[in-house]
């Protein structure tokens, strides 16, 4: 929602930012909570955390095509491809028992930390290279390509994988 608005009022990025601070906070605790309070539910919060994560990844993506920072195909590609990596883990989880929050080292913390400092860097360059390309058009193709190739590398290495361990004698 809060991207949707800087459309109109660029300071409606800082509210994006302590949004995403309360996300963080909120995904982190929740797990952390149970354990400590010694009441965890697994299946419960794996599912929960990750319908609520695909639901705040369509409303981020869906604000960001509506903002103007990005092009609407550019954010749609993202969800998309946010999407298939998703798809991509529950299969891994469900047929390898690994679940893999992070790819090479990058998962949702180090992505929120990116859209922060990207949203003050909004705040001061809407614009880059000469006014003709927005700041998260050039990131968002960046992280599209990164996404697009996670998804190859990691769609090939666990079908392999499955294959070897699975092979017809």
């Amino acid at each position: 929602m809060f991207y949707a608005l800087s459309r109109w009022n660029r300071h409606y990025l800082l509210a994006v930012i302590a949004c995403l601070a309360v996300n963080w906070l909120g995904d982190s605790l929740d797990g952390t909570l149970a354990r400590v309070r010694r009441q965890q539910r697994p299946r419960y919060g794996f599912y929960v955390d990750h319908m609520v994560d695909s639901f705040g990844a369509v409303a981020m993506m869906g604000g960001l095509a509506l903002s103007g920072y990005m092009h609407p195909w550019i954010a749609m590609g993202l969800l998309l491809a946010f999407l298939v990596l998703s798809i991509q883990s529950y299969l891994a989880t469900y047929t390898l028992g690994e679940f893999r929050l992070s790819f090479w080292s990058f998962g949702p913390t180090e992505l929120r930390l990116l859209l922060a400092v990207g949203n003050l860097a909004l705040l001061r360059w809407p614009v880059v290279l000469r006014g003709h390309y927005r700041l998260f058009d050039i990131g968002g193709t960046i992280g599209l390509a990164g996404m697009s190739l996670m998804i190859v590398f990691f769609t090939v290495k666990n079908g392999y994988r499955l294959y070897c361990e699975e092979r017809i004698r």
